[in-house]
């Protein structure tokens, strides 16, 4: 059994993907009203010391901890620390995201650092964006000077204050309606003072308010957390964590894409070459803005360059690359940029598009971007002004390649390096299909009658942007198998669905396939023809056809809003209402522009 934590941003996330597994968890918070909706979880409410908590460990057989406290929750993290050590069982410690410590901020390690630093400068006016946790740590000040404390606006947090002697008439209620930039024009304060709270605290706002009217920000340091944790600051790193550490508890593992591998091994070759030292995990952003740690298999150094490893982990789905190691080599030069090569066993691009220039290295925009973003931080942070060529290999890769499309898409020599989420989850199996039913079954327990299906991140993204009234629980991925997802919705009972899908798996499912992986079907150009010929074009536009790499390139020769859209959404509905009688299916066509 698993116990969470926190009624925080962070701990309804935590929430959200246990959920998803289908099996009861604990998730615990200091009052009732931070009850989160869900469907396995039992609410624990009150704050525990560390004898309860080792008592309920004990007796519900606990196995994984997840700290998702706030951070300033100083003594639950001691327990939760003390607890995990004296029964050895694990914790992960689900983070928030902190800016940089910007220098022109004043640091405190200490709310008596604090009021020092007030005295000393002559602060008259006061504000304080800290909390009504923090009205007694600062009473020292707030007995002599005139303070404003911003609170949440509720009866509790008036009652706390009033409790602590603070008066009334100086709280300001935080409630969403009044921006910072109002309140701190109306109060007018000579300096704000607040915690390091991480972005998910509203902690950007503050400062950016602070530096828009020139007005010294205080800031309070996070503690330091002491006990051994798996940090994790989003999603995909707790459900990662959590997969290996309790196995079984998620029917499938996730794992991380080669363009994440090559990621993290680029940029800990570079940090290698800069400072010297050698690292076993290195975090890199995904493209989500979710920060992840992966494994260093080994670094090696040469005279002007480092390469490092990285073990390709695919988690339960049966990619040709599961196990493989992507080896990258990074070298300075005097060469402006971040210049990728492709090294032994990764393909070059041979057939326009793929989105990437003929003969350059198939290493994909994403990836790119990624590793760009990761190296361009390590030169500036050393104040280097030089490029990097950036190498990327995949011994055996040669060999891979055979067992994929690549040569058919006029990649040659080797794989390529992909992944547009950084994520690799398990889209192959009867257990990707089990999951598939219990995150509908879960969308239905929480009152969902409407569910959006999409093949993965990036048609999830725009679906979101759509929907954005839906719960994320609403939103399930289909991978390859519109089919039978179609079939557990209607056996579910779920009456709506909307259907994201993009260009390439439409054209297939339009022909009649419900399973558009590409190891059972590709493009079928004879019948893309057959379509646009029905909806009118003529034979210029169908003679392009042949010369295409990929369906997406449709969208170079026919806008937006041609009829041979309309035609293809059809031919897709016909398909897909054979397994629904009694339910509603709508399908948005998503266009290459908007991903």
């Amino acid at each position: 059994m698993i116990l969470i934590f926190g009624g925080t941003t962070e701990g309804r996330a935590a929430v959200e993907v246990l959920d998803t597994a289908g099996h009861k968890y604990y998730y615990s918070t200091r009052g009732s009203g931070q009850y989160i909706k869900c469907s396995h979880g039992i609410h624990i409410v009150g704050a525990m010391e560390s004898t309860d908590m080792e008592a309920f460990c004990l007796k519900h057989e606990i196995c994984l901890l997840i700290d998702a406290a706030h951070p300033f929750a100083e003594k639950l993290h001691q327990n939760i620390a003390f607890v995990a050590e004296n029964m050895h069982i694990p914790i992960i410690r689900y983070e928030r995201i902190y800016p940089p410590r910007n220098p022109d901020w004043i640091w405190c390690d200490t709310y008596s650092d604090a009021v020092d630093w007030l005295e000393k400068h002559g602060i008259k006016n006061l504000l304080a964006l800290s909390g009504v946790q923090t009205i007694p740590k600062l009473k020292t000040w707030w007995s002599k000077h005139p303070s404003w404390f911003r609170v949440l606006n509720r009866q509790e947090s008036v009652n706390l204050a009033q409790y602590y002697g603070f008066p009334k008439e100086r709280l300001v209620f935080f409630d969403g309606s009044e921006t910072e930039d109002i309140l701190v024009e109306n109060l007018q304060p000579d300096a704000i003072l607040t915690k390091e709270s991480g972005e998910s605290g509203y902690f950007s706002a503050k400062v950016d308010v602070a530096a828009k009217k020139g007005i010294p920000l205080i800031v309070i340091k996070r503690p330091v957390l002491s006990g051994d944790y798996y940090i994790v600051t989003g999603k995909q790193g707790l459900k990662y964590r959590v997969e290996r550490l309790v196995p079984g508890f998620f029917q499938l593992k996730s794992g991380f894409t080669t363009g994440s591998c090559a990621c993290a091994a680029a940029k800990s070759a570079l940090k290698t070459l800069i400072s010297g030292e050698e690292y076993s995990q290195m975090d890199i952003t995904l493209p989500n803005g979710e920060v992840v740690d992966l494994s260093i298999s080994k670094t090696i150094r040469n005279e002007n360059s480092v390469t490092c490893i990285v073990k390709k982990d695919s988690g339960d789905d049966p990619d040709v690359t599961n196990g493989s190691e992507i080896w990258v080599t990074v070298e300075l030069t005097d060469m402006q940029g971040i210049i990728f090569k492709a090294g032994l066993g990764v393909g070059i691009v041979t057939l326009p598009g793929l989105g990437l220039d003929i003969g350059e290295p198939a290493i994909n925009p994403v990836p790119r971007q990624m590793i760009v973003a990761e190296l361009e931080k390590l030169l500036q942070l050393a104040a280097l002004h030089q490029g990097v060529f950036v190498t990327i290999s995949v011994p055996g890769g040669d060999k891979l390649a055979a067992k994929t499309f690549n040569p058919k898409l006029g990649i040659v020599g080797g794989i390529s390096i992909i992944g547009t989420s950084g994520i690799v989850r398990p889209f192959s199996s009867e257990a990707f299909l089990a999951s598939v039913r219990k995150e509908i079954q879960v969308a239905k327990a929480l009152g969902c009658q409407h569910v959006i299906i999409n093949s993965g991140a990036k048609s999830e993204n725009i679906l979101r942007s759509r929907f954005q009234e839906f719960i994320p629980q609403a939103f399930i991925h289909y991978g390859n198998y519109i089919g039978d997802t179609l079939k557990i919705i209607e056996q579910e009972g779920i009456r709506q669905v909307t259907m994201g899908i993009m260009l390439g798996k439409a054209v297939k499912l339009a022909e009649g396939y419900v399973d558009t992986h590409s190891r059972n079907v590709v493009m079928n150009k004879d019948f893309i023809v057959s379509l646009l010929r029905e909806s009118g074009c003529g034979e210029e536009v169908c003679a392009k056809v042949y010369r295409f790499t990929l369906a997406r390139e449709l969208w170079n020769i026919l806008p937006i809003g041609n009829p041979f859209y309309d035609l293809l959404v059809q031919k897709c509905m016909k398909v897909c209402c054979a397994f629904l009688q009694n339910s509603q299916l709508t399908i948005i066509l998503i266009p290459e522009c908007q991903v």
